[in-house]
C-alpha cells in the first residue's frame, strides 16, 4: 500500500477576522455596488503541500517489505515537517533501488533510497526532498550558489538570525552548509526545523 501524506492548509486568525467585518459591514467601499445584503465570494487561496508515493513490488521480498517500512517512517517524518513549517509544494515518487550506494533525490521529483538502511532515516528523507525541490538541482541553485556562498537575501538573513550577524551560507557539489542535513551527525529536531525554514527561503530568493 502506498504511503501518502497530505498537509491540510489551516485557516488564518486574520481571513475568519475580515470575513466577520465583512459580514457585518456591508457599506465597505467595493468595485462596483452590490446590495446591502450580499458579499461577494472572497477567493481562497490555499497553501500548497508536500505529497509523496512509494513505488512497491506486486510480489515483495522480505528485504523489500523492511525496506519500505523504514522508508515510510522517514519519509513521513520528513514530509510532516516541511508541511508544518513551509508553503512548499512538490509531489514526490520515491523508490527503493538497491543499485543507489545511499540516497538521491532529483528535481523531476523522484527520490531513491539504496539497500544502506542507515540512511532511511529523516535525516536523508529531508535532505533528498530538499534536492527535489532545487537544492543543487534548479538554475537558481546556480545562479545564486555557484560562488561557494549563497547569495540570496532572505536565506542569508535566516541564517544570520540563527548563527549572527556574520553568518553564511556555504554551497558546494550541490549541497549547502550549515543546516544542510548533509550528514547523520548534523540532525537535530532544531536542525531539522532550520533546515526546512531556510530552504523555503531559498526558494523566495529564487531557487
Amino acid at each position: 500500500m502506498s504511503a501518502e501524506h497530505i498537509h491540510v492548509p489551516r485557516t488564518s486568525a486574520a481571513v475568519v477576522a475580515l470575513a466577520a467585518v465583512l459580514l457585518t459591514a456591508p457599506g465597505i467601499a467595493q468595485a462596483a455596488p452590490a446590495p446591502p445584503t450580499s458579499v461577494a465570494a472572497q477567493p481562497r487561496v490555499a497553501a500548497a503541500t508536500i505529497t509523496w508515493t512509494l513505488e512497491r513490488a506486486s510480489s515483495p521480498t522480505q528485504d523489500q517489505l523492511t525496506a519500505y517500512d523504514l522508508i515510510t517512517k522517514a519519509m513521513n517524518a520528513a514530509v510532516t515537517r516541511y508541511n508544518n513549517l513551509s508553503d512548499l509544494g512538490k509531489t514526490i515518487t520515491v523508490r527503493y533501488d538497491t543499485s543507489v550506494a545511499t540516497a538521491d533525490g532529483n528535481i523531476n521529483g523522484t527520490i531513491r533510497f539504496g539497500a544502506n538502511r542507515s540512511y532511511m532515516t529523516e535525516r536523508t528523507a529531508l535532505h533528498e526532498i530538499a534536492h527535489t525541490i532545487g537544492v543543487g538541482t534548479s538554475s537558481g541553485w546556480t545562479r545564486l550558489g555557484s560562488t561557494g556562498t549563497w547569495r540570496g537575501a532572505q536565506a542569508t538573513a535566516l541564517v544570520r538570525q540563527y548563527d549572527g550577524s556574520s553568518a553564511k551560507i556555504s554551497t558546494g557539489g550541490g549541497h549547502f552548509w550549515p543546516y544542510g542535513l548533509n550528514y547523520e551527525t548534523e540532525y537535530s529536531s532544531t536542525a531539522a526545523d532550520r533546515h526546512v525554514r531556510i530552504v523555503a527561503a531559498m526558494v523566495g530568493d529564487g531557487l
